[in-house]
């Protein structure tokens, strides 16, 4: 069951470290672009989209990887999946939460608003034991996993103000499951990715079409599957994006004004100490 989960990053590469095949053998891919409701200034997250995207952490990926930073009640705020209060409770009480009682001794509760999302092992070396590496907390993973787009598309970035590799890269490499190429060597425990760094992944891969029903007609496809939760995970590492977007947009406003309002302020101000100037020539 825990194998169905994926694990993004260099550290799937860790329990292969030296089985990789030469790195002349397959040329690294790209993972390709995909359109964001979220991209942009002025992107906001779609919130069916961050609802569905949810259902697969929930369903798949929770059983390996943690969610750390984020809250239950986290998802009842703005800009986010968009549930309502009483949705985030019920919610919230359907996992355990392991605390301890007025007595210091440990219980499990249900789970309450406040609290954090449980984490899938009890501790760091469990997740170990399970896999030869901790699977990384998915809290920050759209943030921290990245790749070199080279020259000179990271000159247009500037301009495009393109931010979106993390979402891209776990898309990607959530349909890069594919039969290797002739002459590629795939070691014991190994699984070959298109997208993935030296394409040896440890894991296999963790969504197939179908596997995850929606209720709202979308299509099951692997790629719906794929931009669903990599929205999810951008909206877990920048819960607060629409906010800051928005706050952003309020300061190059003010700036702005303000900008020209220092301009016409110094053309009063020189226009006098220049008109004085002429009058005193004059009077010479």
């Amino acid at each position: 069951r825990h194998l169905q989960s994926p694990i993004f990053g260099s550290v799937c590469a860790v329990p292969l470290a030296g089985l990789a095949a030469p790195s002349w053998a397959v040329a690294q891919v790209r993972p390709p672009r995909e359109t964001w409701s979220f991209s942009g200034p002025f992107g906001k997250c779609d919130p069916a989209q961050l609802q569905r995207g949810f259902k697969i952490y929930r369903e798949v990926c929770s059983n390996c990887h943690s969610m750390n930073l984020v809250a239950f009640r986290n998802l009842a705020e703005p800009g986010g999946p968009g549930y309502t209060e009483a949705q985030v409770k019920q919610l919230a009480s359907e996992y355990k939460i392991k605390d301890l009682d007025d007595k210091g001794n440990p219980i499990e509760r249900p789970g309450r608003p406040a609290d954090h999302f449980p984490a899938p092992f009890p501790n760091e070396l469990a997740a170990k034991a399970a896999f030869g590496v901790a699977p990384p907390d998915m809290s920050s993973l759209a943030d921290a996993r990245t790749y070199e787009r080279g020259f000179p598309w990271f000159i247009f970035d500037i301009f495009s103000q393109y931010q979106e590799e993390g979402p891209d890269y776990i898309a990607a490499i959530l349909q890069g499951y594919v039969k290797p190429p002739k002459g590629f060597h795939v070691p014991p425990g190994g699984h070959y990715n298109k997208y993935f760094p030296g394409h040896n992944i440890a894991l296999p891969q963790a969504l197939t079409a179908g596997q995850v029903k929606y209720t709202d007609g979308t299509p099951e496809t692997l790629h719906q599957y794929a931009k669903d939760v990599a929205s999810f995970l951008m909206w877990a590492a920048e819960p607060h994006m629409v906010a800051r977007k928005r706050l952003g947009f309020q300061v190059m406003i003010f700036l702005i004004i303000f900008a020209g309002l220092l301009y016409f302020t110094k053309k009063k101000v020189w226009h006098d100490v220049h008109h004085e100037e002429e009058e005193a020539s004059k009077s010479a």
